[in-house]
């Protein structure tokens, strides 16, 4: 039996979620969707989610929603992710944070699914280590389901890369967040695990990763804070389709997805 997942990348702002609402439908299916993940830790204003936007992310179809370092960036996010087990935060953050960083899915006529949510060192907060982290919770879902897919919520392309190679034939996909700019590596790794060093993120892409580009450039050349404040043009949703053996937990299918197109 096959299960189908989709995983759409991180939801920059008001931009982002109305795309992505017009598109899930549409998504859902073509690809016969049984599991649809959402990285919404920016789709609040560009930081954080707050509680409306999870709840619009639900009714859009979403079984899980991941997230990342931004989550924490509004206080209120944190009353999101004590409310629903469903909203995860990285699993490797000190544990006296609230929130959960994994969740198993019930599937409808295919089983269980497990979602992990992991976030990288490199370049970013010194929390605890994503591998040891990941090899414990990999261990702890395996005993309820095969199927797992990893949002790997990191900076640096080589820590994302170490990733998808510890985990390759331990898990179905292993999927980077956070860099906002989709790779084109997507592949499934010679052990069957689906991988790509970045999905990309579903928003404005005339912009600086989602911020409007005379602000960020601000940033840069006054090396001094700037308001973040989402821009508005070029909208794109960037995505990751896998088929996953419900036996085996290996990936059949990966399929990155980008509309409208570069080019």
């Amino acid at each position: 039996m096959t299960l189908n997942i989709f995983f759409i990348g991180d939801i920059v702002g008001t931009p982002g979620l109305d795309l992505a609402a017009t598109l899930i439908p549409n998504y859902v299916k073509k690809y016969s969707v049984d599991l649809l993940i959402v990285n919404g830790e920016n789709t609040t204003e560009g930081k954080g989610i707050a509680e409306e936007h999870a709840k619009k992310l639900f009714e859009l179809g979403a079984h899980v929603i991941t997230t990342g370092n931004h989550v924490w960036d509004r206080w209120d996010s944190r009353k999101v992710l004590g409310s629903d087990r469903r909203i995860l935060r990285p699993l490797n953050y000190p544990r006296e944070n609230g929130g959960n960083g994994y969740y198993v899915a019930e599937v409808p006529g295919k089983g269980k699914a497990g979602v992990l949510n992991l976030q990288g060192r490199v370049f970013m907060q010194p929390i605890d280590d994503p591998f040891r982290t990941a090899d414990w919770a990999v261990a702890k879902i395996h005993e309820e389901t095969p199927v797992l897919f990893v949002d790997f919520h990191a900076d640096a392309t080589a820590e994302k890369m170490a990733m998808g190679w510890h985990l390759d034939g331990k898990v179905t996909a292993m999927i980077g967040t956070h860099t906002h700019t989709p790779t084109a590596d997507g592949r499934i790794l010679p052990r069957g695990t689906a991988f790509q060093t970045d999905v990309g993120m579903t928003g404005p892409y005339d912009s600086v990763l989602g911020m409007k580009k005379d602000l960020a450039i601000k940033r840069l050349v006054t090396s001094t804070p700037h308001k973040y404040e989402v821009a508005s043009h070029d909208v794109r949703l960037c995505a990751v389709y896998v088929q996953a053996d419900t036996e085996t937990g290996r990936a059949l299918k990966m399929e990155s997805v980008i509309f409208p197109s570069f080019g």
